[in-house]
């Protein structure tokens, strides 16, 4: 039986009092994540519980329970403390997924530090930059990123030490660099919590935009009612659950639903510390026994390109439930999911700004495959017109969605940047800067980031829906639809695919494509052309860079791809 029963008799009645008082958290009381999701886990009996289950390639497997990872949280803390760290200084956390990055994680907030967690693959340029605006006093690494930050250190003169957490104790180390290992360090029982209050920062997440620096966005201790309740009634948590959750916590769902979400419940996570593979990510549910997956869109048309015959070599009885989250989930893959899984995925919508998921299918839903399902409890959503920021009330319209202020995991600003965080809301409302349709029984249909929307002799058209199509035909593995300038209709849709094994390039497979595609789509949402490519521009969380394709059909400057996954 699921966590949330009746969606609709919860609104009715709903208030975030009710998550504070299950929490024991009264307003004006200290609250700290990191203690929380550890110390108070330990004090509810749950200590000899394994809290996580790590795997790493070529490096073995290690166990830790909610004690170990008190203890381990509280050396951290007070090894940084020893340093100096004060509360509100910011503490990068910049290595690959190996234990020590969740469980340092805690103890930089257990200090009243702000955590600040970085892509372990960022090149220098992009590390520099967001250590730079932080103003970073301190990062954890591992010795193989020390060439990163060597070649930048005169150009960060805030960052004080930088604390290799791997050192065999012979390579040479420089200024500023000191080893530390957790596993070798004296266990601290006791640490003192720093009594962080609900607006008390707590997390700082850099988000690119699509043109000038990274924005950092500023996050607080009371995101903790958020990310508790939306992983409970959401990811519908269970007491002997596996969870796994393939996001970077580089990422901020690898923070609110990697470590916070299931940590604060007493749930066991299982980390793969591992590049993707279908066999690889297959083996591990089945070795893991994961009940509850939260994955991207990105992997699971991934692993739709692999195929379904391997599927059939795994078992997934273990499997529970399924949901996905940092692109619209198209709904082929919805159908595809049942298919292997025998269980649907379930989309979830949210951003770095928001901290917590806004919008969802809950599992005590009927799925609308292709839908981004309906608010979270608490949530007040609208779509708005561009030109007024009034609501939309006709169901089918489409409309900006937007957020109507406070809910507790809301970013509280962008770091250094009041006027662009200002910017965010309009009229009394949250610009999320993407649009939607709602229908008539409330459900939220996904059409694109505002500035992916293509004008085409003045019609809207969605590329979610046109890629959303072209997915359906079985030679497409994945797609991206943009606007390319035109003469007659100012913007015509072009389209990106890349293929399935098996499949090659042709002008008589285009053709194929094109001829499949008339018959479910309307003449102006047609592509006018497609094109072949090895693999899209994507991010590291997953997300495909649209913007970057567009770039350069108009011969536009691209703007910041620091988060441009190299790989890809």
């Amino acid at each position: 039986m699921p966590n949330l029963q009746s969606y609709e008799n919860t609104i009715k009645n709903f208030s975030w009092a009710m998550v504070e008082k299950e929490l024991q958290y009264k307003p004006g009381d200290s609250i700290n994540i990191g203690s929380y999701c550890s110390d108070r886990i330990c004090q509810m009996g749950k200590g000899k519980k394994i809290a996580l289950l790590w795997e790493g390639f070529g490096e073995g497997e290690k166990k830790f329970t909610f004690n170990d990872i008190r203890l381990g949280s509280n050396t951290f803390g007070a090894f940084l403390r020893n340093l100096g760290i004060q509360a509100e200084d910011r503490i990068c956390l910049f290595m690959d997924r190996i234990p020590e990055l969740y469980i340092s994680f805690l103890g930089i907030l257990k200090i009243g530090a702000i955590a600040q967690p970085l892509f372990s693959a960022f090149g220098e340029e992009a590390l520099r930059v967001r250590l730079e605006d932080a103003q970073t006093v301190c990062i954890l690494t591992q010795y193989k990123h020390l060439h990163k930050l060597r070649a930048i250190l005169d150009q960060i003169p805030h960052l004080k030490h930088i604390i290799v957490l791997d050192h065999d104790g012979k390579k040479p180390l420089k200024a500023k660099e000191i080893p530390f290992s957790m596993e070798k360090a004296t266990a601290v029982e006791n640490l003192e919590i720093f009594p962080t209050k609900a607006e008390s920062s707590s997390i700082l997440h850099y988000t690119s935009g699509t043109t000038g620096k990274p924005k950092g966005a500023k996050h607080v201790h009371y995101s903790l009612i958020s990310q508790y309740l939306t992983a409970k009634w959401v990811l519908d948590f269970q007491e002997d659950d596996i969870y796994w959750c393939t996001a970077d916590p580089g990422w901020v769902t690898g923070t609110s639903y990697g470590i916070i979400g299931p940590w604060s419940q007493g749930i066991t996570q299982c980390v793969l510390n591992a590049g993707f593979s279908a066999d690889s990510w297959y083996k591990f549910i089945q070795k893991n026994k994961v009940s509850v997956w939260y994955s991207s869109p990105t992997a699971i048309r991934s692993l739709m390109k692999a195929g379904i015959e391997l599927s059939k070599k795994y078992d997934f009885s273990s499997l529970r439930h399924l949901a996905s989250v940092g692109e619209p989930l198209n709904p082929e893959a919805v159908v595809w999911a049942e298919k292997v899984f025998g269980k649907p995925f379930h989309d979830t919508y949210w951003q770095t700004e928001t901290g917590s998921i806004m919008i969802t299918n809950f599992p005590c839903m009927k799925i609308k495959p292709g839908s981004m399902g309906k608010p979270f409890p608490g949530i007040t959503v609208a779509l708005l017109d561009l030109k007024t920021y009034e609501p939309i009330l006709e169901p089918g319209k489409s409309g900006l969605i937007a957020f109507k202020p406070d809910w507790p995991a809301r970013m509280r600003t962008y770091w250094n940047n009041e006027e662009t965080f200002k910017g965010k809301f309009k009229n009394g409302w949250y610009l999320s800067g993407d649009r939607a349709t709602m229908d008539s029984d409330g459900y939220f249909w996904f059409l694109g980031r505002n500035d992916d929307i293509i004008n085409t002799a003045g019609h809207l058209v969605s590329p979610f829906e046109i890629e959303s199509t072209l997915l359906e035909h079985e030679a497409v593995a994945e797609s991206a639809v943009v606007s390319k300038p035109d003469e007659i209709n100012m913007e015509v849709v072009k389209a990106f695919i890349t293929l399935k094994p098996g499949y090659q390039p042709s002008k008589d497979l285009e053709l194929q494509i094109m001829n499949f595609m008339r018959k479910k789509l309307s003449p102006l949402a047609m592509p006018q052309e497609v094109e072949y490519m090895d693999c899209l521009p994507k991010t590291r969380s997953g997300k495909i860079m649209r913007r970057v394709l567009r770039a350069k059909e108009w011969g536009e400057v691209i703007g910041d791809t620091s988060t441009l996954d190299e790989e890809n």
